[in-house]
Formats: structure tokens, sequence, C-alpha cells
């Protein structure tokens, strides 16, 4: 069977994708590495196209790979990545996975956006802003149905603009920029040390803790500034948001419409439950949380029917480039 193979590097883990050309789903993986452990991510990523071989029975045809960073010039590396990832500037890729042919390299945020092209949220647009909001701030742009590059291929780092030019300085050394107010990697500072992850923030939120209320609002009024600035400049159809925390803010949205008298009953699907857990999301919608459509005790009652005749409204928070396409 002919398939490709695309794998997504980031800070703290790796996902992959196996795919037909037209773009049928064949196999999806996910699989963390210690940051601390130098040159673990490329034993992960070896070990991912590995396992798919395996699962697949046959090699890629192609593989491709997205990191963050700025990818070269050939387009087989990445260039400038300050701060995280040991290791990966100028490493060629081929060589690891044991390929004759180019493994080309692509920044992970224009990866992405071409990704929503292609299948997902801005298929059949031509101006389109991408944010990915996790352990940083990715950022990519469509302008006129073309891939903002520029000059050395930096264009669309949305991340790194500055809008607190006193604040302090991020990977980039630019000085207040969006991943620094928002970004997991601030957390710490933006948050006094009491909180490590995005995550354990929301959880003190949802308890109503003051100072943790602060530090998300200023975080999405950040958010906010930022996105108007994009568009005051760019003038796109779609802002597309994704990343590891927008996940965080599906609570977000539960608590509000709970405040406003709204009944929610949530289904939490696998690639949920990596980011917020069953129990948080109970919590706050004050019922029961959904992760299997046919477990043994729900079926007893006949669960999977009462969940469609039950909803007024179905809401699907995030929506992924899977589940638009």
């Amino acid at each position: 069977m002919k398939f490709l193979l695309g794998i997504d590097l980031g800070g703290s883990s790796v996902k992959a994708v196996a795919v037909t050309p037209d773009g049928t789903t064949l196999a999806k993986f996910n699989e963390s590495f210690h940051t601390a452990r130098r040159l673990q991510f490329v034993d992960t990523v070896v070990e991912i196209a590995s396992r798919t071989a395996r699962q697949l029975g046959s090699e890629p045809a192609r593989i491709g790979l997205s990191a963050p960073g700025l990818a070269s010039q050939d387009g087989q590396s990445i260039a400038f990545m300050p701060g995280r990832l040991d290791g990966l500037v100028d490493l060629r890729w081929a060589k690891p996975l044991n390929r004759e042919d180019i493994v080309p390299v692509v920044n992970d945020a224009q990866a992405a956006l071409l990704g929503e092209v292609w299948l997902g949220a801005a298929r059949g647009l031509t101006n389109v802003i991408l944010l990915t909001l996790g352990t940083g701030v990715g950022g990519a742009a469509m302008v006129d149905g073309r891939l903002l590059r520029g000059h050395t291929g930096k264009a669309g780092h949305l991340g790194h603009v500055t809008l607190d030019m006193d604040g302090p300085l991020d990977v980039c050394n630019m000085p207040g920029s969006l991943e620094v107010q928002i970004g997991n990697c601030t957390i710490g500072e933006r948050g006094k040390g009491r909180f490590a992850t995005t995550h354990e923030l929301i959880e003190a939120v949802r308890k109503g803790d003051v100072q943790a209320v602060e530090v998300w609002h200023r975080s999405l009024k950040a958010l906010a500034v930022a996105i108007g600035g994009f568009t005051n400049v760019l003038d796109p159809e779609a802002v597309i948001i994704g990343g590891g925390i927008a996940a965080y803010k599906c609570l977000e949205l539960i608590r509000r419409l709970r405040e406003r008298g709204v009944g929610v009953r949530c289904v939490l699907t696998r690639g949920g439950a990596q980011f917020v857990t069953p129990l948080s999301v109970a919590a706050l919608s004050e019922d029961k949380v959904y992760t299997d459509l046919f477990s043994l005790t729900d079926e007893s009652e006949m669960g999977h029917i009462r969940l469609s005749r039950e909803a007024d409204l179905l809401v699907v928070a995030p929506a992924s480039a899977d589940f638009i396409a």
C-alpha cells in the first residue's frame, strides 16, 4: 500500500500520521520524550517511523517532518532554533531514518497551515492566519493563496511579535512577545511559580483562584490584542487557533455555559483526554462525562441514543482538522 508519513516534532512529544495520497488517514501516533535527554527526540522519531512500517506492512513512499524553528533554504533541516531541542539545528533526517531520498523539513506552524488548507478549516480559503498555542506560540500566514515565507523563510512567526516593549525576552530576543504572554514555556513566570503547566492554571481558574483568573484573563487579552493587530496587517478570511493550549479553553467554555444555566453533557475524545481529564470536565459540567460510545454501563440504558436525543445543540471544541475534513 502506498502511503505518506507526516511527522511533527514538538517541544516534548512527537506526533505522526500515515495517509494515502488523497489524504485518507491510515494510522496515528503520539509519543512523548524526555527533553533533558539529548537527541532522544531523534530516537522517538525513528521508532515511530519503524512502527508505522511494521503496522502497515511497507515503508512509506515519502516522509516529511515539521519542527519548530526556521527551516534551512534547501528545506532539509532546521537552521535556527534557539533555546530548545538541542541537536536539532542542521540535522538532516534522511540518515537517522535510513532514507535514500530527501526528507523535507518545514516549520511546524507553516506545515499546520498547509494541512488546514489541504483538508481542514482553511479549505477553499486564500487569506488565512494560523496560530498554534503550546510550549511556545507558532504562526503562519497565507496571503492571496500563497504561503508567506519572506526573504529568509521566517515570515509568519507571529508568536514573536512584541506586545510589551518592556517585557522579558523570548527565545528570539523579542521583548514581551505573544509567546511570552501565553506560551506554556512562561507559565512559571506568569504565575509567579505557582503553576507548572497551563493545565494547572486552568484548574485553579475553575476553583475561583483570584490570581489564576487574573493571569489567565491577561493571557487571553494578549491573544485577542495580537489577533486584532494581525488582522489589520494581513486582512484574513479566517484566523485558526490550534495547539495544546486550545483544548484547555474548552474548560472555560463549559464554565461560562454553566454560569448561564445551560446544561452541558460532555463527550471526551481520546485526543482531548491528552490535555484535560474527565474529572476536570465532570466537575465543571456537573454531569457525567462520556469517553466510550458503547460502554457496557451506558448501553444498558441505550446511552448512545440518549446522547443524540437529549441535545439541543452540538458543539465540537476545539474542532481539529481531522474532524472538519
